[in-house]
């Protein structure tokens, strides 16, 4: 499913205007995206929690040339599903 798609049943289920619903799906993100970015974990029951992992630097290997590589250190949103949501899809 993309963000239109989710936008649009958004709009569907709640009876409003896609406009309405658009603000409200981007509302939603932008929120989940400030708290990573303050290095808060972000946990919605029944469905999962996302947070941030931290990476740190390493030499890599760059694959066509075999040349090594510094890769500098990151950190990556990650998602865990929650219980209900991993029950629901497996039954």
């Amino acid at each position: 499913m993309k963000k239109s798609e989710l936008i649009e049943r958004v709009s569907q289920t709640a009876n409003c205007s896609h406009t309405q619903a658009e603000l409200v799906v981007n509302k939603v993100f932008s929120t989940i995206e400030d708290a990573l970015k303050d290095g808060n974990r972000v946990e919605l029951r029944g469905f999962g929690t996302f947070e941030v992992r931290s990476y740190d630097a390493y030499k890599g290997r760059n694959p066509k040339t075999g040349a090594s590589v510094a890769v500098a250190p990151k950190r990556s949103p990650f998602f865990k599903a929650g219980k209900e949501l991993r029950e629901g899809l497996n039954k």
